[in-house]
């Protein structure tokens, strides 16, 4: 690999576009720590810094810092992060399935662009309106649940707002939009002009920003620092520890990548003195079709009434008892689990249109070995996918509920369980992979070798499911996933003991 990270310098398109990809990525580090005006940026660090000792497991706030990369932390001018461009895209997105205009649009030449700058207006209007409400809360942050415990670091350091008013706010929310706006601008220069996609690069980034910080708090809880009055933790603990994150990153790279390949071959065609067709091919159909959504519609509608109450019923003790159990607990868990396990299958229908492939493929003299052309074939589709959506989503479940379980048996701090599971790890995968398939295209088409010998990523190569003698069915892999979980913890509740 150290091989083939030096050949992508040696290729002077692929260098430029490393290069300017990584300028690009200071500046996003550079604006997650330039604090907004009129704010005392000490206030909300030292809450945090609260927030992480305590081992606090209402990783609401905390799980919001996390995408920030410390923006929110540092009451930082990125600290709506992309996040309004995303939920403005997933949006869009759900319409061009439900609207037919929209759906129509789409397919249509140009229709893209006029996508995207719905897109682009929509998110304009997110950020001014998420903009104003982080104001208010900066403003009145005791009254917020989900920045319980800040009181006191009030009192000790001051107001969080020295001068809160009309002024404060209509500055914050500027200053916020412009952030956002121009972090939307680099993601889309960064994916004309670098290398692998810029809006998720952005996400990665402040993910893995966080990284170093995780760490030491990680650290910490093994090896207490001297006169914390804590024990140490065994080593072999920590042994079965590390072993359980690389099994769980090993499982994570194989399901993202797993999908099952359905043969379609095509009819010979002649027209004039010209042969089409007679070609057999194949329609991949992912496991993990849905990838990293339904988590984020399920932290969205877990996080929304708890901010929502905040707004409504400040300073209510009902209010944040409700909070406090959405936020955690078993009641967290159980709901958490069934709304991913939900939206698994609600994200593929609203996306995956088996009627549309199967008339394409009938249009174009396409078939399914052994099934009719047509409606039976959009049902064998259906059939399929239904069977790699439940494997998938036993796969998201599981994978989403680790980090709290991990958290919940060992107290580990949430920003170290955050990188056990969950959307930031799905995220890191997913978009490293996309990056170094796009290096390693510029490396193979020099003719240089890829990031293994043989030219192909090994972490990366599809797993094959129900497609020759040698493949294993969804079904295997995902009770291969839960085995897996399931002796690592068991591991690691004996050492405990």
């Amino acid at each position: 690999m150290l091989h083939a990270l030096i050949n992508c310098f040696k290729i002077p398109e692929l260098r430029q576009r490393i290069i300017f990809t990584l300028a690009l990525v200071v500046v996003v580090r550079i604006g997650a720590s330039i604090p907004c005006p009129g704010i005392n940026p000490l206030v909300l660090g030292e809450f945090f810094k609260q927030v992480i000792d305590s081992q606090d497991q209402g990783s609401v706030i905390g799980l919001f810092n996390l995408f920030s990369g410390g923006a929110l932390e540092n009451c930082a001018i990125f600290s709506l992060t992309i996040m309004p461009y995303i939920s403005a895209s997933i949006v869009m997105q759900l319409a061009t399935g439900v609207i037919p205009s929209l759906g129509k649009m789409v397919r249509e030449e140009g229709g893209r662009q006029k996508i995207t700058q719905y897109t682009r207006i929509g998110t304009l209007i997110l950020c001014i309106v998420q903009g104003y409400l982080l104001a208010v809360s900066f403003e009145n942050p005791a009254n917020i649940p989900i920045f319980s415990g800040i009181d006191q670091v009030i009192q000790r350091m001051g107001p969080l707002v020295p001068e809160p008013g009309i002024a404060f706010r209509v500055m914050t929310v500027i200053t916020l939009t412009a952030g956002t706006m121009f972090l939307m601008w680099i993601g889309e220069q960064v994916t004309d002009k670098g290398i692998g996609n810029g809006i998720s690069l952005i996400i990665t980034v402040g993910i893995v920003a966080r990284l170093p910080a995780a760490l030491v708090a990680g650290w910490q809880v093994f090896v207490p620092p001297a006169g914390s009055g804590r024990e140490p933790i065994s080593p072999f603990v920590l042994f079965l520890l590390l072993a359980f994150l690389f099994a769980v990153i090993a499982s994570t790279i194989a399901l993202t990548q797993a999908l099952r390949k359905v043969s379609v071959q095509y009819a010979k065609q002649v027209r004039g003195n010209r042969v089409y067709g007679g070609q057999t091919s194949f329609l991949p159909l992912k496991v993990n079709y849905a990838g990293v959504m339904p988590i984020i519609f399920a932290n969205a509608i877990l996080l929304f009434p708890a901010s929502i109450l905040g707004f409504l019923f400040p300073g209510s003790p009902t209010a944040n008892k409700i909070a406090a159990a959405l936020a955690t607990g078993w009641l967290h868990y159980a709901l958490y689990a069934g709304m991913i396990f939900f939206f698994s299958y609600f994200w593929v229908a609203m996306v995956f249109n088996p009627i549309q492939i199967a008339d394409d493929m009938k249009r174009h003299g396409g078939f399914i070995p052994g099934v009719r052309p047509g409606e039976t074939t959009a049902q064998f589709l259906d059939f399929a996918m239904t069977r790699l959506t439940f494997a998938g989503a036993i796969f998201l479940t599981v994978l989403a509920v680790l980090p709290m379980i991990v958290q919940t048996l060992l107290g580990i701090p949430s920003i170290t369980a955050q990188f056990f599971g969950g959307t930031g790890l799905l995220i890191i995968v997913g978009v490293m992979l996309d990056t170094m398939r796009q290096a390693e295209t510029y490396l193979l088409q020099r003719h240089y070798d890829g990031f293994l010998r043989k030219g192909k990523i090994k972490g990366r190569t599809s797993v094959a499911i129900g497609g020759g003698s040698n493949a294993i069915s969804e079904r295997q892999i995902a009770w291969l996933l839960v085995i897996i979980a399931v002796i690592a913890l068991a591991g690691v509740v004996l050492s405990l003991r």
